[in-house]
């Protein structure tokens, strides 16, 4: 019984920290699973009060570390390609603070956010050498940060 269990834990981690097939794209699958939160972010996010954001925000990061940790033991790999759970965290969170954001801000917000997770900028890249599954979700966390202040900058300086 524990090993079909643990085979099942071993599906659900892999699912979430993939989003469903996202994670299985053959080309850059944290840029599409970025894209793909940024397009549902007006739809599933956005709509929510702001302790709903953070709560919501705070359950995929503890979350996140938890399968994206289980799912590099399965895959033999730090931070696999495939596990994306982590861009669909920064994407929102750098969303988090603005109540409403119209499609050029959604857009900025996406570009913003790859530039800091691919470029990986002190102390992003710092971040990343956590261990397990939070190094995997805390470099996103701080690409996110920077992404943050860059589109709330943007958006004072062109409205």
């Amino acid at each position: 019984m524990t090993e079909k269990r643990e085979h099942l834990l071993d599906l659900l981690a892999l699912g979430y920290a993939r989003m469903g097939f996202i994670g299985k794209s053959p080309r850059a699958p944290g840029t599409c699973a970025s894209l793909v939160t940024i397009c549902l972010a007006p739809l599933i996010f956005l709509p929510l009060p702001p302790f709903l954001r953070f709560l919501f925000l705070a359950s995929v990061y503890l979350l996140g570390v938890k399968a994206c940790d289980r799912a590099e033991r399965i895959l033999k790999e730090k931070d696999p390609p495939q596990v994306v759970i982590d861009e669909f965290f920064g994407q929102l969170l750098v969303c988090l603070p603005f109540p409403q954001l119209e499609i050029w801000h959604l857009a900025a917000a996406f570009v913003l956010f790859r530039i800091f997770d691919i470029g990986k900028p002190w102390p992003v890249n710092l971040a990343e050498k956590a261990p397990g599954g939070a190094g995997v979700m805390l470099d996103d966390l701080v690409a996110a940060l920077y992404a943050l202040i860059c589109l709330a900058a943007l958006r004072w300086i062109v409205g």
